[in-house]
């Protein structure tokens, strides 16, 4: 069970799928949430009735980082926790110009969130002498790359980088950590045979849903000796 906070936690993209569900499954408990979102979702209306905070933010460009950040220190004294949630999943395959796919990998999955540390850093010490977390949702493609997935990857590895950057920086007073995930949840449209061909890929072989990411969140957040790791979420597809 979690232990609940006064001090809000910050979910970035947490109006959809993974960070929707956590957001909603922390409200559940007590505990405060705040949740960014790019485009309005009926979702919202949901958060909004939970009492989850919802603030809009463009994470596409540094001027939007910085704008939710001026944002949060506006409008809080003081933070629980940062979970960096949003990511965005383009490929190769898509056609995008590579220099302009890359730009919005590395923005989304490794500006982003350095940006959110380093101006956010005042908000998470304000908490003391009650824990403070920065946790990073990265991939569990970091550790061995991607055939389809080359910018994605390398941007989600600078993320999970900045894990170990930041945990040594922000110690004694902030933990630091990451979760690697693979599959969690399938997209609506994703054929038998997709959905077939990634659970092979693990040793376990299922579809989890958003409750391990969940559960493994409270973990971190009511551990008061891990910091600079990064968990894996892979059903064993790391050693098949």
């Amino acid at each position: 069970m979690l232990k609940v906070s006064k001090s809000p936690i910050v979910i970035t993209g947490g109006a959809q799928r993974i960070g929707l569900h956590c957001a909603l499954r922390f409200a559940e408990l007590g505990q405060p949430i705040v949740v960014s979102y790019r485009t309005p979702r009926d979702t919202l209306k949901q958060l909004d009735k939970a009492g989850v905070t919802c603030i809009a933010a463009d994470f596409s460009h540094p001027d939007g980082v910085e704008a939710f950040t001026r944002t949060l220190n506006q409008r809080f004294g003081k933070l629980r926790a940062i979970i960096h949630n949003a990511s965005s999943w383009h490929t190769e395959a898509e056609g995008i110009e590579p220099a302009d796919l890359m730009q919005r990998m590395t923005q989304i999955h490794m500006v982003t969130p350095y940006l959110i540390n380093r101006r956010c850093h005042n908000l998470l010490l304000a908490n003391k002498p009650e824990a403070t977390d920065i946790i990073h949702i990265t991939d569990c493609v970091v550790e061995k790359g991607s055939y389809s997935h080359i910018a994605y990857s390398a941007s989600k590895a600078g993320m999970d980088n900045m894990t170990r950057s930041f945990a040594k920086n922000y110690a004694p007073d902030i933990k630091v950590n990451a979760v690697a995930p693979a599959l969690i949840m399938f997209n609506e449209g994703d054929t038998p045979d997709y959905q077939q061909h990634s659970l092979n890929k693990s040793l376990l072989k299922i579809e989890p849903g958003p409750e391990v990411i969940f559960e493994t969140l409270c973990f971190l957040l009511n551990s008061s000796y891990i910091t600079g790791r990064t968990i894996g979420l892979d059903g064993g597809r790391h050693i098949k």
